[in-house]
């Protein structure tokens, strides 16, 4: 078994191969090239690295502006990706409630922490990649489309 690091610089080196594409579940979708096993890395989401007061600004902004997607991910407490402009093929992963990906964030060394997406199971190439957004709760709820026979109907 090959440490995170190790895993990390492997995946930089041989990316896998996945493309943009129309989606059945949110109008455009992440899909793979090739057939992935358990544990792959798929897929490292980036974007802009935002401190939480400014991830909030920029929430505000973009919901003044009629930005309907923004694609933003909690890295730690303090910090948050935001891939809605600057950001990488990942942002176009959707949400499914039984999801073929997870995402997980890595310290790839002391300092630097990554938000790496992993296949759940085999995945087939051709198939859209998805993983659960795991939103908080809140009152006003999020419906889903993943179309999944394990859909809860919500993200959120």
């Amino acid at each position: 078994m090959l440490s995170q690091a190790m895993q990390y610089r492997s995946y930089v080196q041989n990316p896998k191969k996945v493309e943009v594409g129309p989606s059945k579940i949110h109008r455009i979708g992440l899909f793979t090239q090739e057939n992935l096993k358990p544990k792959d890395i798929v897929i490292e989401y980036v974007g802009e690295i935002l401190r939480n007061q400014v991830t909030d600004q920029r929430e505000k902004r973009y919901g003044d502006k009629g930005i309907g997607d923004c694609y933003m991910f909690r890295l730690d407490e303090q910090y948050v990706i935001d891939a809605t402009f600057f950001g990488g093929k990942a942002r176009y992963l959707n949400h499914s409630c039984d999801a073929n990906c997870y995402a997980k964030v890595y310290r790839v060394n002391e300092k630097e922490k990554h938000i790496i997406i992993r296949a759940a199971k085999h995945i087939k190439a051709g198939e859209e990649l998805t993983y659960n957004y795991h939103f908080d709760q809140e009152e006003d709820k999020l419906s889903c489309f993943c179309g999944s026979k394990k859909c809860l109907g919500n993200l959120n």
